[in-house]
């Protein structure tokens, strides 16, 4: 059962990152645009890294590949996120708290790993064969 819990914990918590990575993509004026608003600095060049780390982070933690490194990448990415975009309390309380959740559950993958049934894991089997 553990297989199949970290497994489900993988896709739900990579779900949000890969579908904002997206959402970026098809429509990247939105983001500068909310960027700029926030007074974030060169909002049309940061769009490019803010992607590649929310799809590389994302699919890392989806696939369990350098997992540790997609989940580090992600956490360095909520921090500013959070603290530019999410302190407009009361009305930022609940992404804020939302961020902070995200961080707890990268922070336990970046701790304890993908799991079995994940590439990493299949590298580390592969290799000591």
């Amino acid at each position: 059962m553990d297989k199949v819990t970290t497994l489900l914990a993988r896709i739900f918590l990579s779900a949000i990152f890969i579908k904002a990575g997206i959402d970026k993509i098809v429509d990247p004026n939105s983001t500068i645009s909310y960027m700029s608003s926030k007074g974030v600095p060169l909002p049309n060049l940061l769009i490019v890294p803010t992607i590649i780390v929310l799809l590389g982070g994302g699919l890392a933690i989806l696939l369990g590949y350098k997992t540790k490194i997609g989940a580090w990448l992600l956490i360095g990415f909520l921090i500013p996120t959070t603290l530019i975009f999410h302190t407009n309390f009361p009305d930022g309380e609940i992404p804020f708290l939302k961020n902070l959740g995200l961080m707890g559950g990268l922070l336990m993958v970046a701790s304890f790993g993908p799991g079995v049934w994940s590439l990493d894991r299949r590298k580390h089997l592969v290799s000591s064969t």
